[in-house]
């Protein structure tokens, strides 16, 4: 054994080195029967597949160009970044733009802007900018609800996101006024860490399911009641991520807190079924959404994608005859989110935000009712321009995902479906978790939120306007590909958008059913920080 061991200890580094490699081969040539690269080219097959794990992070960060990349480019993330910090997310020299590209956003700029006076709530402070609607108000909901932040966080599941992610987002919606979806996950302790909440459910009931998985009246209303600060529910049809495909949730993911939150059994398989079975038609859903509101008090609406446009045509009917319906629509992009998918469904099912958005207005305008409908649009709209495209269009909030979640800290490093989230995010590995500071972390989402809200003002005051609401179909311009070159949104999608009716924003502060626990004097002290900290920053 001395002798073995004296050998061994006589053996250069470089001849480990190559005895490690012979195995290699030995291993690629003789008993490698699943990767021909490997087998057919030993030790430099493996190469190939090295480069080709990283091939995502060098294109990231060194192939691809600034605007180049999907979904979201190095400027768009750069922006978000810089206003979740605070920083400066001004640019210089220009656009790097290409602004003759197809739907490129042109926004009609007033020769007078609008004056922000002293009597404007905005005079001190730039980041106040509530819904000029109120949730509920026509159906005479007992609780109406006018959300104290046009931008919002969209449907992310506890179970999805990591319970730090929710609670970051949670607390910096509250500091921003905002509110927070909760996703189809159920009502997690990562919810109720201050903000309002709109209590989100799909076809699994999860969080408001009996024992059979059917929904429960019974613990809606139970929830509801325990939490004052849910102040909206909606029910989710389809999302842009995979609309018309149900789920399963493996019995191995399930924890005891998911199983608790969930209303779901410990260790089995969860299905999320495609269709819903509280309801089979469209006029049992407004029956659905009626008993709901009903029984909750609270405005009730839906979310979906859009395919077929028939459907929709019976709702708007039936709301039309008889007075009954959503209280809010959130209309969600083909084009993806958080939620995972197969590529056929991400890539081509639903329609994509810009158009499927434009149709289904169309059709409530067609019908008259576009008033009492408060019109919510989800689908990369994170951003002030195409926020100010879609108030345009007819839009009264923006709900945002992957902008929220880049806010505290996400990559894009597309891997939420693989539970190997890097930033923690997306994931619910334990130690990837704890790299996300929550206290950090919610105060960045804030800045993102009110840093989008003070642009988007801007823009709007460019245009002549106070509030986003009076944007109008002749405000935005679109670049079209043909010999027309431009053509404004109304000539684009041929229609018009109903006014909205809008006093003032003095009026809009003072409204009862304000929401998101806005406190003007608070709202003061905290536009003050924010200036003195931006000063000593630049």
């Amino acid at each position: 054994m001395d002798s073995i061991l004296s050998f061994l200890s006589q053996i250069p580094w470089w001849g480990w080195v190559l005895l490690f490699l012979a195995i290699v081969v030995i291993r690629d040539i003789f008993f490698n029967k699943r990767h021909t690269i490997s087998h057919n080219f030993p030790l430099i097959g493996h190469i190939r597949y090295l480069l080709e794990s990283i091939g995502p992070e060098l294109r990231q960060y060194i192939v691809a160009n600034n605007r180049e990349e999907l979904p979201f480019n190095r400027i768009e993330r750069g922006w978000i970044y810089a206003s979740a910090k605070n920083e400066n997310n001004y640019e210089g020299f220009g656009t790097d733009r290409d602004i003759y590209e197809p739907n490129y956003i042109f926004i009609n700029n007033s020769m007078l802007p609008f004056k922000v006076e002293k009597h404007n709530p905005n005079y001190k402070n730039p980041y106040f900018l509530p819904c000029a609607k109120v949730m509920g108000e026509f159906h005479k909901r007992r609780r109406p609800y006018r959300p104290a932040s046009i931008i919002n966080v969209s449907a992310m599941s506890f179970g999805s996101l990591s319970a730090r992610a929710v609670e970051s987002l949670n607390k910096g919606c509250a500091m921003a006024y905002a509110y927070h979806n909760t996703g189809e996950g159920g009502l997690s302790p990562y919810h109720k860490t201050g903000a309002d909440v709109v209590f989100h459910f799909g076809t699994g009931y999860f969080g408001v399911r009996d024992e059979d998985g059917n929904f429960s009246m019974e613990k809606i209303v139970k929830l509801v009641n325990s939490n004052p600060q849910v102040r909206a529910i909606e029910v989710k049809l389809s999302q842009g991520a995979k609309p018309g495909k149900g789920g399963v949730l493996p019995g191995s993911k399930i924890t005891q807190e998911i199983a608790d939150i969930r209303h779901v059994p410990l260790g089995k398989d969860v299905l999320s079924p495609p269709n819903h079975s509280a309801f089979t038609d469209v006029k049992s859903m407004v029956e659905f959404i009626e008993s709901i509101a009903e029984a909750t008090g609270l405005p009730v609406g839906i979310k979906s994608a859009v395919g077929r446009l028939g459907e929709w045509e019976q709702l708007a009917k039936i709301m039309k005859e008889t007075g009954k319906g959503p209280d809010f629509i959130t209309i969600d992009g083909g084009e993806g989110g958080t939620g995972a998918s197969p590529p056929s469904f991400a890539d081509h099912v639903s329609l994509p935000w810009l158009f499927g958005f434009a149709e289904i207005y169309k059709i409530f305008k067609k019908h008259d009712i576009c008033q009492q409908i408060v019109f919510i649009g989800s689908g990369k709209l994170g951003f002030p321009a195409k926020a100010a495209m879609a108030f345009s269009m007819g839009v009264d909030l923006i709900n945002v995902a992957r902008e929220a979640m880049m806010s505290i800290g996400c990559i894009q490093a597309q891997l939420c479906h693989t539970n190997k989230c890097p930033s923690g995010v997306a994931t619910q590995n334990k130690w990837l978790q704890r790299g996300i500071n929550i206290e950090d972390k919610s105060v960045r989402a804030h800045f993102y939120f009110k840093n989008f809200s003070k642009e988007l003002l801007e823009m709007t005051h460019a245009c002549g306007y106070e509030h986003p609401c009076q944007f109008t179909m002749d405000d935005v311009d679109l670049t079209v590909g043909d010999k027309n070159l431009i053509k404004t949104l109304s000539q684009s999608f041929m229609y018009h958008k109903c006014a909205v009716p809008f006093e003032s924003m003095k009026a809009l502060s003072q409204c009862e059913f304000l929401g998101g626990n806005f406190h003007e004097k608070e709202a003061k002290k905290e536009v003050k920080a924010m200036k003195k900290e931006n000063k000593v920053r630049y």
